[in-house]
Order: structure tokens, then sequence, then C-alpha cells
């Protein structure tokens, strides 16, 4: 783990050091998440939600024995049910 001392500057700007965006291969315009916790600033950089989104889906199928057909089949039923609970009527 590594130290590094920055500044804030005016509007809340810091700099990221050189050694670490090419460590992490950070690049001007990517976007990273700020976590507060108990005083200490994290930063992150954002994942993409689709890819790991992606992945719980397929270890929940693999885990339940489903295919992709079956799974979007339980979920229009599953919608049509909703619907039904919500607004009374079929879609």
């Amino acid at each position: 783990m590594q130290t590094y001392t920055v500044r804030l500057r005016e509007r809340g700007q810091l700099t990221i050091p050189q050694a670490v965006r090419e460590e992490l291969d950070f690049k001007e315009g990517d976007t990273l998440t700020l976590l507060q916790l108990d005083g200490f600033l994290l930063l992150r950089p954002k994942q993409p939600l689709a890819p790991l989104l992606s992945q719980q889906f397929s270890w929940q199928m693999d885990e339940a024995g489903l295919s992709l057909a079956e799974l979007l089949e339980g979920l229009a039923e599953e919608r049509q049910i909703s619907s039904q609970k919500r607004f009374g009527n079929d879609v």
C-alpha cells in the first residue's frame, strides 16, 4: 500500500499522482466512484453495471438450471401478474 499527499484545489479538484494513474490505467475522462467511509475517502474505478448484472444472471441461471428462454418466459409471466395486481388489467 502506498500513501500519497494531494492538494484540494479550487472547485474541489485534486490530481491523482501519475504513478497511480499509470498503475491503475486511468485515462482522462474515466469515471471514478468516491466512497466516504468513517472519515476516509476511497476512490475506485466505476464499474459498468451491465457486465456485473450479466454475470449475476448467468450464475443464478446456472444455479437454478434455467435456460435464457425459460428465464424470459418466467419474467413475462411475472410482469403480467404484477400488472394485474397494480392496474387490474391484462397487458
